[in-house]
């Protein structure tokens, strides 16, 4: 049998990465249709950041499931359009955390309204409980790739 018995559409992970390439396309899209010049990527580090302000770079890294150098070159980018800016940690001066400018803040309400249009969009015709089963199993699968059997447990 060879390798690659897997016909396209059955390998959930290429589905997967189908369906979320076209999502962050129609999002860009969006964004670019409403005159916002940030990247898809530089929105996922606003994002978390609007979350909780004041991140580490460490903690963007991990968050946002990118290396350091990737990071490094984004928060650059936001530097440059004066969306965050680096401070040092007042408790380790190794450590730079990444903070929101009023001009990123101002960006928070009309980015997640787009992101909200973009995943209506997307959803047209998907039942809620089909949308919810989605979830599931990939949290399920997130889990299983990422947590101890003790914390798949708790």
């Amino acid at each position: 049998m060879p390798n690659n018995h897997f016909k396209r559409g059955e390998l959930y992970s290429v589905i997967n990465g189908m369906a979320s390439t076209a999502v962050a396309r129609r999002l860009q899209k969006n964004f670019r249709n409403a005159g916002l010049e940030i990247t898809i990527e530089q929105w996922s580090v606003l994002y978390h950041l609007w979350k909780e302000d004041g991140l580490s770079q460490q903690e963007l890294c991990n968050r946002t499931f990118r290396d350091k150098p990737s990071i490094t070159r984004l928060i650059d980018n936001l530097e440059k359009q004066h969306l965050v800016k680096r401070v040092a940690s007042p408790t380790d001066r190794r450590i730079n955390l990444v903070q929101l400018t009023d001009a990123a803040k101002d960006l928070q309400q009309i980015t997640i309204d787009l992101a909200n249009q973009t995943m209506a969009e997307a959803l047209v015709g998907v039942d809620k409980k089909d949308i919810e089963t989605v979830k599931s199993v990939f949290q399920k699968v997130y889990d299983n790739l990422t947590l101890t059997p003790i914390e798949q447990l708790n």
